[in-house]
This record gives structure tokens, sequence and C-alpha cells, in this order.
């Protein structure tokens, strides 16, 4: 049916760049690549850093709190984040993971 409306377009061409479901078509391909696709991107990237945490990596949480982790209980982190001070938080509360000094 849509092959129709293309084919039938005024003045015998097989396109009509002007035909209102083509320009919708043309929108959805640019909101997709545009928005959706690097969104995905980022959100398997953060999937990927949560899954590589391990014990001693330096870390920031989403509040800003710095810390080290301690250990790992299935979705929960232990953070040292002072001496004799460890919080338990989500994994996913983790923003990123600071870079190694070695690794510079």
């Amino acid at each position: 049916m849509l092959a129709a409306m293309f084919l039938q377009a005024p003045g015998g061409g097989a396109l009509n760049f002007s035909n209102p479901i083509f320009m919708m078509v043309i929108v959805l391909g640019i909101f997709y690549v545009m928005l959706i696709l690097p969104q995905q991107r980022q959100r398997k990237k953060t999937q990927q850093m949560l899954a590589a945490l391990k014990s001693g990596d330096k870390v920031i949480t989403n509040s800003g709190i710095y810390g080290t982790i301690n250990g790992i209980d299935g979705e929960t982190v232990i953070l040292k984040i002072a001496d004799q001070v460890k919080i338990r938080i989500l994994r996913s509360a983790i923003a990123q993971v600071e870079a190694s000094e070695d690794a510079k």
C-alpha cells in the first residue's frame, strides 16, 4: 500500500519528495540518528563500566562523593570514603571510575 502511494505520485515520477509520508520518514530517520542512537551507545558504555567494577577502584558517585570500592555484594557496593568510614550504595549510583595513575 505504501509503495502504491509513491508510485502514484502526480507528475508521473517514481518518487515525489514533497509527499508528507516521505518527509515523515526522513524526519524520523534524522531523529533516530541524532537522539536515540547516541543515547543507546551511552547507556551501553555505562552498563559496561558498572559491570567491570572491582575492589580497589577509585570512583565518583552521582552525588559527587569520591571513594574507593572496598567490596561488592550483588547490586550494592561498599565504598570507603575516609579512614574508618564506609558506606553502602547501589552500583548504579556510581557515575564514573577515576583514571588510574599508571594509565596516564
